[in-house]
């Protein structure tokens, strides 16, 4: 824990004067902190910025994510949080957080899940565990993972099949397949509905001229 100098103390510790401390903490170039009641104080941190130091890094959390996609899956949920629970017992890893989430893994929007990727953007985890892939993102994982290293967390995969529900899976497919489902079907009714106009344009021409006049008028 960081000692509290008070100005006097801080400015014999530098060799400077209480005045310079002042301006100091005026311009901005080293603010001072304050008390509740308004009085002036340093740190041992403040000490090594003002000593042309970098404080000391703020300690990272190993974090371990853990997700399932529905609540009738929670007996899963539990049953993967205690085998990860096992993984990171056997690697020695020491856990400060377990992040439990109940969420598909198609949506990119799942709270928890933003919550630890903006916490990486901070630099404020070390290691992210998960015990398969498809538990943090059902897709674009390569792309969550270059992300963390970018920021110096490393995520690992306990890769452990039985953590990755057959179920899940087949409903994520099925979501897929509904979703391109219903675009090709919008497709073919747009398509529909263009060769429809084409047609119109083609057996009366001049009806199209008159429309078109018609709409440029009203713009």
């Amino acid at each position: 824990m960081d000692l509290m100098y008070k100005p006097h103390e801080f400015a014999k510790k530098l060799g400077v004067t209480v005045k310079t401390l002042q301006r100091w903490d005026i311009s901005g170039k080293l603010p001072a902190k304050r008390t509740v009641s308004n009085y002036r104080y340093y740190t041992d941190d403040d000490l090594r910025r003002a000593q042309g130091l970098q404080p000391l890094e703020t300690k990272k959390k190993i974090i371990v994510y853990c997700r399932v996609s529905s609540n009738n899956q929670k007996p899963e949920l539990l049953n993967q949080i205690k085998a990860m629970e096992v993984f990171c017992t056997a690697k020695g890893l020491a856990i400060d957080e377990y992040v439990k989430e109940i969420g598909g893994g198609l949506n990119f929007k799942r709270k928890k899940f933003l919550n630890i990727v903006f916490s990486i953007i901070k630099g404020e985890i070390k290691t992210l565990i998960v015990a398969h892939k498809d538990r943090l993102c059902r897709f674009a994982f390569d792309f969550v993972e270059e992300l963390a290293t970018t920021y110096g967390c490393e995520i690992i995969v306990a890769n452990q099949e039985s953590l990755s529900p057959q179920q899940e899976l087949v409903e994520d497919l099925m979501a897929i397949i509904h979703c391109f489902s219903c675009r090709l079907y919008g497709l073919r009714s747009y398509s529909a509905d263009l060769k429809n106009q084409l047609q119109k344009t083609i057996d009366n021409p001049r009806h199209e001229d008159v429309y078109s006049k018609s709409k440029e008028t009203q713009c």
